[in-house]
């Protein structure tokens, strides 16, 4: 069996089409595909609910072959029920897909969405994998901070995020402290950070590489920002570390408070109020395939 995984570019829904197909265990490739312009788009919703399928809404790509066709992100959808007919192959959605017919071979929507379609398979968190970079000097007892940046629904700022720095280093001063920084991590934070003796830090706009992998995996206790769905998925479905959840202000009630709170309820994690908790079950997403 082999997959083929149709990328929008966003590399947070490509790699939850990589994790699929690495937890199913079957090899994959990747093609990028990108509607002609917003119409395009706009149309590919009709062509569907009419039953057409057609190339031509699409800038050129590459045909492959497969046996099951997946993909993340609602400019995707559309060609995955195009190239998997044209292979005969299973079509699966690893997100809802508003707005077009649900007849793929398999739908997943997250439990923070709230999608009320019994077809629809109900998962607690983004599929994830995480793979360990061994780029991080990791040491027993080691705590780490992963920061993550502003969004639609969050805005962060030093003060935002300054206590709970205070606390980890007054706490936890006896233990080597890790730090990774995001690619939407406000310069202002990273600035602030830079401030700090950590052991081992990233500052991602001078060095983009990703240790999150190795943080999980050896350290004892990790400080998450509470703004990526897919960093928090990657926490708690990897390594042995108790999860420490990030609040920040946010603009109106949304889907990361939601995916957190069922999170704590399941013992997944703790949102950090001033003390620890002890939360470290991991979610196994292969009984979710």
């Amino acid at each position: 069996m082999k997959a083929l995984i149709i990328s929008d570019g966003k590399k947070g829904h490509e790699n939850q089409s990589v994790a699929y197909c690495e937890l199913l265990g079957v090899p994959y490739e990747i093609i990028k595909v990108q509607f002609r312009s917003k119409f395009h788009k706009a149309l590919s919703y009709f062509f569907d609910w009419m039953g057409l399928y057609t190339k031509k809404l699409f800038l050129p790509f590459e045909e492959k072959k497969a046996d099951i066709v997946v993909s993340a992100g609602s400019s995707t959808y559309y060609a995955n029920k195009w190239i998997a007919k044209q292979n005969r192959a299973q079509s699966i959605a690893l997100m809802y897909p508003k707005g077009y017919r649900k007849n793929f071979s398999k739908i997943y929507a997250q439990m923070h969405d709230e999608v009320k379609d019994p077809n629809a398979k109900q998962i607690p968190i983004n599929f994830s994998i995480s793979t360990r970079a061994n780029i991080a000097p990791c040491q027993n007892g080691s705590v780490a901070l992963i920061v993550g940046g502003s969004n639609s629904v969050y805005t962060m700022d030093v003060e935002s995020i300054k206590p709970v720095v205070e606390y980890i280093f007054k706490h936890f001063k006896d233990r080597p402290i890790f730090l990774t920084t995001s690619p939407r991590t406000p310069k202002e934070i990273e600035k602030y950070l830079e401030e700090f003796a950590f052991t081992y830090k990233v500052i991602y706009s001078k060095n983009p590489i990703n240790p999150i992998g190795d943080f999980l995996h050896c350290c004892e206790r990790v400080f998450i920002t509470i703004d990526s769905t897919s960093m928090i998925s990657e926490a708690v479905s990897s390594g042995k570390a108790a999860i420490e959840v990030i609040s920040l202000p946010s603009k109106k009630a949304n889907k990361y408070e939601k995916m957190v709170q069922y999170l704590e309820k399941e013992g997944c994690l703790h949102i950090f109020d001033g003390k620890l908790g002890s939360a470290r079950k991991k979610i196994d997403l292969r009984k979710y395939l």
